[in-house]
């Protein structure tokens, strides 16, 4: 019993402590490892054997344990540097590609040519060919000829010319104590007119038309009734004048003048009302309302 208890199984060894090969077992591995070797370089040694590379020499330690040469542990160390370098290399060449986009962009940007800057301005006369069709007649193909066989006029253009021309259906008499009179108005500016067998003289509050319209256009408006009916220069005109401006005045002025012509031959209704020269122009300043500048201006509004 006691021999029993005193022998101990390498399993029943005390915590910390390790199981040491006797000498036979060590002498029994370093004789395993030493076969393989020597079965080698005999068949190197052998004549026409097969040529194969010396194996890594390993040294056996008391241990047991294989220590690598200084070959292995170089291959072995340049495979663990490999993914080391390569992506140091992969690193330098993104930094490297940044480098040079960023010059890219600092360089100064060029501003873009405007289309059609060097073509030259082409000015085509009235009636020319504007595609520059060489010597050929350009041909207008809404041209009106004279026959009227390529096309007819446009309706406006044909009421303009109709409404030009005088109207010849005009019977007034002339006698030599005849005398029309109208009332004209136009805004605040009120005409009291009076038509006469004359020479197609204006007097406008004791003044000639050219005195009191110094403008063109007013002159050609005030005349325009006589010279429709035709009677220019068979007529004289007088007429007193108050209120509103000067333009206003020569609105009236006509105004009165037309409606003297309707008293003179009511037939003339028709024609001088489709050339407006009946119409009595309605528009006027629209009155100041309270709490506001003008008829509809309202002060700035202020949110605070």
């Amino acid at each position: 019993m006691a021999d029993e208890e005193n022998q101990q199984t390498p399993d029943d060894q005390p915590d910390g402590h390790h199981a040491v090969p006797s000498e036979d077992a060590a002498e029994i591995a370093g004789s395993a490892e030493d076969a393989a070797l020597e079965a080698a370089q005999e068949a190197q040694e052998a004549p026409g054997g097969p040529s194969t590379p010396e194996p890594p020499t390993v040294e056996a330690s008391g241990e047991g344990h294989a220590v690598p040469s200084e070959d292995a542990m170089e291959i072995a160390g340049s495979a663990e540097d490999a993914p080391l370098e390569a992506a140091q290399e992969h690193s330098e060449e993104l930094a490297a590609a940044g480098a040079e986009a960023d010059r890219e962009e600092a360089a100064p940007r060029e501003k873009p040519a405007v289309p059609g800057a060097h073509l030259e301005v082409d000015i085509v006369p009235e009636g020319g060919d504007p595609l520059g069709r060489g010597a050929q007649e350009y041909v207008d193909p809404y041209a009106v000829e004279e026959d009227g066989e390529q096309g007819e006029q446009p309706a406006a253009a044909d009421q303009e010319a109709v409404l030009a021309e005088p109207i010849s259906t005009a019977a007034i008499d002339l006698a030599s104590g005849a005398r029309y009179r109208a009332t004209g108005k136009r805004k605040t500016a009120i005409a009291r007119v009076t038509l006469r067998p004359g020479t197609g003289t204006y007097l406008v509050n004791g003044r000639t038309l050219e005195q009191h319209f110094p403008r063109d256009t007013l002159q050609r408006n005030i005349r325009q009734p006589l010279e429709t009916v035709g009677y220019q220069e068979r007529m004289d005109v007088v007429a007193r004048l108050h209120g509103g401006g000067i333009s206003a005045q020569a609105g009236a002025l006509r105004h009165g003048v037309s409606r003297a012509l309707l008293e003179a031959d009511p037939n003339l209704r028709g024609e001088l009302k489709r050339r407006g020269f009946l119409t009595r122009d309605s528009r006027a300043k629209e009155r100041k309302k309270a709490g506001l500048k003008k008829a509809r201006k309202k002060p700035q509004f202020s949110k605070r």
